[in-house]
């Protein structure tokens, strides 16, 4: 009488493994964009706070901030004070730009992914009708690649 042996053999095995490496190596580079991508939103929420203070100072004087660094006339907390895990500073310049800057090794930033060291995104407002909208636009030294960006500063 045979013995039936039931299972699987050692090359079938293999087959799968190796079919998950294939599917881990394909995902792996996927996730850590998105990872990115989440922690630059980091910095675009921490810039909200701005926006507001921008949008109060052009409609209580009718201008933009024009100072390099107007953090205080727009009535906002120093641009080093302002951040979070990801974002390093939250900073409003000349015509009431917001540049967020990610990255660091003080007190924030220090989880932010190495690919975002240093890397800045600014906001421009737009004016028109008695409201203001916001663009993203690349930052002026150390830009944040594309394919890190939200889908909304695509």
């Amino acid at each position: 009488m045979k013995n039936i042996q039931k299972g699987f053999t050692l090359i079938e095995l293999m087959i799968v493994v190796a079919i998950i490496a294939i599917l881990a190596a394909i995902a792996i580079p996927a996730y850590q964009d998105y990872t990115i991508r989440s922690q630059v939103t980091e910095g675009l929420s921490l810039a909200d706070g701005a926006k507001t203070a921008v949008a109060e100072y052009y409609t209580n004087r009718g201008t933009m901030p024009q100072a390099a660094d107007s953090n205080a006339s727009v009535g906002l907390a120093a641009a080093a004070s302002i951040g979070g895990s990801y974002a390093q500073k939250v900073q409003v310049g000349q015509n009431g730009v917001i540049t967020v800057t990610y990255g660091g090794t003080g007190t924030f930033g220090k989880k932010a992914n190495k690919n975002l060291s240093g890397a800045t995104l600014e906001l421009s407002p737009i004016t028109g009708a008695g409201s203001i909208a916001w663009s993203c636009r690349k930052g002026a030294t150390t830009p944040v690649a594309p394919k890190y960006l939200p889908s909304s500063c695509r």
